[in-house]
């Protein structure tokens, strides 16, 4: 299954009161700008491979409805996003996600 598929099963979020608060005091990144970025465009997700031992995690690199770019770090267990780990996209990162941005914006046709 792809990860785009996996994401189109899922049917809602599940949060770690620890998880939650430690992106919140770490990083000042509250849950609900964790579920925006799953409804804005561009998304990208990557595997998590040097991660994944115990369950398959992924990248995601996505903004919030305020335009804040999130790095998020997330599993999928019973149709539900769980986010392990949010922050501010670093420089690399952003520029990645600029990237796709420009490039999303020059061909919407190519759009799912």
């Amino acid at each position: 299954m792809s990860i785009v598929e996996l994401l189109a099963d899922c049917t809602g979020f599940e949060w770690d009161a620890g998880n939650r608060d430690k992106n919140w005091l770490r990083h000042g990144v509250s849950a609900l700008e964790c579920e925006q970025v799953f409804f804005n465009e561009p998304l990208l997700i990557a595997h998590d491979q040097k991660h994944s031992e115990h369950e398959a995690r992924y990248y995601v690199l996505g903004r919030t409805d305020a335009d804040r770019r999130l790095f998020l770090v997330v599993t999928v267990r019973n149709n539900l996003i769980r986010v392990i780990s949010a922050r501010d996209m670093n420089r690399r990162e952003r520029k990645e996600y600029e990237h796709a941005r420009q490039a999303d914006e020059e061909n919407p046709e190519f759009r799912e």
